[in-house]
């Protein structure tokens, strides 16, 4: 059921649409190297072949996994070999092309530069981060995404109907709630969804009609347990982490919780998100309640102690409360700014009253004044303050906000400040 025109691609409409850039250069057979990159099923080796078949281009498939650089360099030389006997083109597909190390990607190059081969790669990983640039920096590079549930749908419609190609000549018959199911439990990957509707009609026995009936159940027991998009290290690891936390930062708790399970599904390190978690209660929540960072690391220690599948638990409480406590991050701003000081400006030296007993000793012996060497004890004073300087040019770096308790923070803060101005 592999697609033999761009019609019969299902989604990718953001790049194949009528009027598209991928689009426009495959109808017009104007482009020279291509890298796709997308999650498993989502059409990278199909469009390559489509392309292939529109172009009426040679076809030669390499695989990053079982590839070397002998069989890089011969099926080049057969490339060259029909350029230059028949004068037709070669397309150069190579799946996986973040298997081949830096060397074999290096191979590529200098007949992708003459126009030996029309080079198309397919990556289930970011290309920018996982391909050589020179190899990049002579690639269009094109991004597929998950396809939705309508058209995989409507592939698998396509399949039951197909009577040259699919189950159109037997005597087969799918409940749409079947397909739908088949469809939603793919997650978006195609190869997936057809899988499973061939392994329910080759196995599912004919009923007393002769007829092949594929059910739900049918369909619920040939695709077994939703299989989701997540790498480890990939994009799909990164960008789930994001929204989690972003989910977090946004006080969304049903977000939160939702690409918590994604991630616990997919098998993400539990470690990972606790200490994520733990991250987020200082850098997004902060001084409005402190209790939260305490939350996360209790969470953290708890996870520990009692490990999976129960460790899921402290991590939703977790998740819960960073979500719908108040939020600031003016601590974790307020550091930055020192940073830059830091980074940019002169360093100021500590204030002598501030240093060692050694150093002051060193300090008077020098010709310091004793009054500025005078430590003022704050608990010696009446509400453990007394106004003296700590920094040299009484720099201002934290300025609280007024969510949660931030906001009696900043009461007393100001209250001292305004002592210290006075004097």
């Amino acid at each position: 059921m592999r697609p033999r025109t761009l019609a019969e691609i299902a989604g990718q409409q953001h790049i194949l649409a009528p009027g598209k850039l991928l689009r426009r250069a495959i109808e017009s057979d104007r482009f020279t190297s291509l890298i796709f990159y997308g999650p498993p099923g989502t059409g990278k080796t199909t469009l390559a072949h489509v392309i292939a078949r529109s172009t009426g281009s040679r076809f030669e498939a390499l695989n990053g996994v079982e590839s070397n650089v002998a069989e890089i360099r011969a099926k080049i030389e057969q490339a060259r070999t029909w350029r230059d006997l028949r004068g037709e083109t070669t397309i150069l597909f190579i799946d996986e092309i973040h298997r081949f190390n830096k060397a074999q990607q290096d191979v590529l190059l200098p007949h992708i530069e003459r126009g030996t081969v029309r080079f198309i790669g397919a990556t289930t990983h970011n290309p920018y981060f996982y391909v050589n640039s020179p190899l990049v920096s002579r690639s269009q590079v094109f991004q597929l995404e998950v396809v939705s549930t309508e058209e995989v749908v409507t592939v698998l419609e396509r399949a039951m109907s197909d009577e040259e190609y699919g189950f159109g000549g037997q005597n087969i018959l799918a409940d749409p709630e079947a397909l739908r199911h088949l469809s939603e439990k793919s997650d978006g990957d195609v190869r997936k969804a057809l899988t499973a509707l061939e392994l329910a009609a080759l196995t599912t026995p004919p009923d007393e009609d002769g007829v092949i009936r594929l059910n739900l159940a049918v369909a619920e027991e040939s695709i077994q347990k939703k299989a989701i998009v997540y790498d480890a290290d990939g994009d799909a690891h990164y960008d789930t982490i994001s929204a989690f936390i972003k989910s977090i930062r946004g006080s969304d708790p049903d977000a939160a919780l939702y690409w918590l399970a994604k991630m616990l599904h997919a098998g993400e390190d539990p470690r990972f998100i606790a200490r994520r978690l733990v991250i987020s209660a200082s850098e997004d929540i902060g001084l409005a309640d402190s209790g939260a960072l305490r939350v996360a690391v209790d969470a953290l220690q708890a996870f520990e102690f009692v490990g999976m599948p129960e460790g899921r638990i402290p991590l939703a409480h977790a998740t819960v409360y960073l979500a719908t406590a108040p939020k600031s991050n003016r601590s974790y701003e307020a550091l930055g700014k020192a940073m830059a000081d830091i980074e940019q400006g002169r360093t100021l030296a500590v204030p002598p009253h501030l240093r060692t007993k050694t150093r002051k000793k060193l300090a008077a012996a020098s010709g310091e004044s004793e009054e500025a060497l005078k430590y003022l004890y704050s608990h010696d004073y009446q509400g453990a303050y007394i106004p003296q300087a700590y920094l040299p040019e009484g720099r201002t770096y934290y300025t609280p906000g007024e969510e949660g308790l931030e906001k009696r923070i900043k009461e007393r803060l100001d209250h001292w400040r305004q002592l210290r101005d006075k004097q």
